[in-house]
C-alpha cells in the first residue's frame, strides 16, 4: 500500500522549499483555528481548495481522506445543535436544536476541512524522510526528528510482522470466534508481536550503532532557493495577511 500517495507529484507545490511549506501550514491553520468569523471561515476554505489544486492532487484520494473526516463532523452535527445551550432553532418534539449549536457546527465543519485540505496540499506533498529533515533545519529536537522517522519506518514492519503471525494461526486450522481459545489466541499473538518487536529493535539498533550513528542523521539532499520560494511565501502571506483582516473587519 502506498503511504505517500501525495508525495510523488510534479507540481509547483512540490518543487518549493519543504521548511516554508511547514511555516506555512503552520501559520495558516492557527489562524484558521482561531477565527470565529464565517467571513474568514468560507474564504479559508476557499484557498485550501485552491492549493489542493496547485499540487494536484488525486481527487479520488483526496474525496476518500475528506469522507473519512466527514463522519467525525456528522458526530459533532448530530451532538452539539441538541445539546449546546441557546435559543431554539427548530423544535422537533422533545428537541430543541439551538442556533447557537448549528453556528458552531458550522464553524468547527469549515476549520477541519480547510485545514484538513491545507495539510493535504502543503504537508502530505512531501516524503516523510524530506518531512524529518525540514524539520530538522527549522530546529526541531533531533529526538523527535529520530522518533518521526524511525516510527513512521518500522510501523509497516511491525505490520507486516502481525499480518505473518496471522497467517501462520490460519494455516494451523485457527478461526476465530467469540470462545476462551480465541481470545488466548489473540492475547498470544499480541505479545509474540511485542517480543519480536523489541528483538527487531534491538537488531536494529546495534546495526544502526556499527554504522556509526550518533544520534544524529544525515543528508546530501540540500534546500536551495529559487524564485519558486519567493512566489511561494509571498502568496501565502497575501492569503494570510487577508484572513487576518476579515477576521478584525479591518
Amino acid at each position: 500500500m502506498d503511504a505517500e500517495p501525495f508525495a510523488s507529484g510534479r507540481s509547483w507545490v512540490h518543487r518549493v522549499d519543504a521548511r516554508l511549506r511547514i511555516i506555512a501550514a503552520l501559520v495558516y491553520s492557527v489562524i484558521l483555528a482561531v477565527s470565529n468569523e464565517f467571513a474568514t471561515l468560507m474564504p479559508g476554505l476557499i484557498i485550501s481548495v485552491l492549493l489542493t489544486l496547485m499540487a494536484r492532487l488525486d481527487a479520488i484520494a483526496v474525496s476518500k481522506r475528506l469522507l473519512t473526516i466527514l463522519g467525525f463532523i456528522a458526530l459533532i452535527w448530530v451532538m452539539l445543535p441538541l445539546t449546546y445551550n441557546g435559543d431554539s432553532y427548530i423544535q422537533l418534539g422533545p428537541l430543541a436544536i439551538s442556533a447557537e449549536g448549528v453556528g458552531l457546527s458550522a464553524r468547527i465543519s469549515l476549520k477541519t476541512m480547510a485545514i484538513s485540505m491545507s495539510f493535504m496540499a502543503l504537508i502530505a506533498t512531501m516524503s516523510t524522510a524530506t518531512l524529518g529533515h525540514a524539520l530538522s533545519r527549522l530546529g526541531v529536537s533531533q529526538r523527535l526528528v529520530i522518533l518521526l522517522l524511525m516510527t513512521y519506518r518500522y510501523l509497516f514492519v511491525l505490520e507486516n510482522e502481525y499480518h505473518r503471525l496471522r497467517r501462520a494461526a490460519r494455516v494451523r486450522g485457527f478461526k476465530p470466534g467469540t470462545d476462551l481459545h480465541t481470545y488466548r489466541t489473540y492475547a498470544y499473538l499480541v505479545g509474540m508481536l511485542f517480543i519480536r518487536a523489541a528483538q527487531r529493535a534491538e537488531r536494529v539498533y546495534q546495526a544502526m550503532r556499527c554504522r556509526g550513528f550518533k544520534g544524529r542523521f544525515f543528508t546530501i539532499a540540500d534546500f536551495p532557493a529559487s524564485p519558486n520560494n519567493f512566489m511561494f511565501s509571498l502568496l501565502m502571506a497575501i492569503f494570510a495577511a487577508g484572513l487576518i483582516l476579515m477576521e478584525f473587519n479591518w
